[in-house]
C-alpha cells in the first residue's frame, strides 16, 4: 500500500481505514456472536459488545504501532510482505465471500442471517463471554493477526518520516477511533434487529449479508488484479482514501437499503 506523504491526508486515509477494517467480516461475525450472547445473559450490555470488542482490539493496534515506531530506526519492514499480505488477503476475502453467500442462500426463511467470519468461526467459543473486560480481551485477541500486524507496522514506520513517536501514536489513534466508530455501530444494529426478530430483521440481515458477500469478491479480485497488471496498479497509487471511502460507503448504504427494505415487508413477529 502507498501511503500518502501529506500529514493531513495520511490520518484521513488510516481513520477510513480503520473505519474500513472494523466492517471486516470477522469483526461483524464476532460482535454478532457477542450481541447473541449477551442479549440472553446482560441485555442492557448486549448493544456496547462491538464498543468493548474495538477497544480491545485498538489497544492492540497502539501498542503495536507505537513499539514499530520505537524500532524503526532499526528495522524496516521486508519487501516481500507486501506480496504475502496481498495473497493472504485475496484468499481470505474470497473465502468470506463464499461463506457469507451460502450463509444467505442456505438460512431457512424465518431465521435472521449471521455474517460468517474466518477467525470468528475458529474462535467461536470465546464469544460466549459477558464480562465487559473479557468481550474487550476477544477484541484484543483478534488483533494479533497477519494483516492488523502488519497495517499498524505500516503506519508506525510511515510516521516516522513525519516526527517520530507522537506521530505514530496519533495514526494508531485514528485508525482505532475509525475502528470504534464502526463497531459501536455496529453493535448496535445488531442488537436491535436481534430485539426485534420479525421479518423486516430478517430481510435486513440478508442484504447485509449479500452485501458484505459482493464486497469481499469485488475487493479479492480488485487486488488480484493490481498484482497482475502494473497499469492498474499504477493507477491506484493516491487513490487509497478514495477507494477506502467508498467501500465505507457501499457498507454504509447496505445499512439503509436493508432498513428502507424491511419497512415495506410486514412486521409479523416470529422468533429466530
Amino acid at each position: 500500500m502507498e501511503l500518502p506523504n501529506e500529514w493531513f491526508a495520511l490520518l484521513a486515509l488510516v481513520f477510513v481505514l480503520g473505519i474500513k477494517h472494523g466492517l471486516d467480516a470477522d469483526h461483524l461475525a464476532t460482535i454478532d456472536g457477542l450481541t447473541r450472547h449477551n442479549l440472553r445473559l446482560a441485555p442492557a450490555r448486549a448493544r456496547w459488545c462491538g464498543t468493548l470488542f474495538s477497544l480491545g482490539h485498538g489497544g492492540i493496534v497502539m501498542a503495536i504501532a507505537v513499539g514499530v515506531g520505537l524500532a524503526s530506526e532499526q528495522w524496516q519492514v521486508p519487501s516481500w510482505m507486501e506480496d504475502v499480505g496481498t495473497w493472504i488477503s485475496i484468499a481470505f476475502l474470497t473465502l468470506l465471500g463464499v461463506l457469507n453467500l451460502r450463509a444467505v442462500l442456505r438460512a431457512p426463511a424465518e431465521d435472521m442471517v449471521a455474517t460468517v467470519g474466518i477467525k470468528a468461526g475458529l474462535l467461536q467459543g470465546l464469544q460466549a463471554t459477558s464480562h465487559p473486560l473479557a468481550i474487550a480481551a476477544v477484541g484484543a485477541l483478534f488483533a494479533l493477526s497477519f494483516d492488523t500486524l502488519s497495517q499498524a507496522a505500516l503506519f508506525a514506520i510511515t510516521a516516522t518520516q513525519h516526527g517520530g513517536l507522537a506521530h505514530t501514536a496519533m495514526l494508531g489513534l485514528a485508525f482505532t477511533l475509525g475502528m470504534l466508530l464502526a463497531d459501536g455501530a455496529n453493535g448496535l444494529w445488531i442488537a436491535r434487529l436481534l430485539r426485534r426478530a420479525d421479518r423486516r430483521a430478517r430481510v435486513a440481515s440478508r442484504v447485509m449479508g449479500l452485501t458484505v458477500a459482493a464486497i469481499s469478491f469485488a475487493v479479492a479480485g480488485f487486488g488480484l488484479a493490481r498484482w497482475l497488471n502494473a497499469d492498474i496498479s499504477a493507477w491506484y497509487e493516491g487513490k487509497e482514501l478514495a477507494v477506502g471511502v467508498a467501500v465505507v460507503a457501499l457498507l454504509a448504504a447496505s445499512f439503509m437499503a436493508g432498513k428502507l427494505l424491511a419497512r415495506d415487508a410486514p412486521a409479523n413477529a416470529s422468533t429466530a
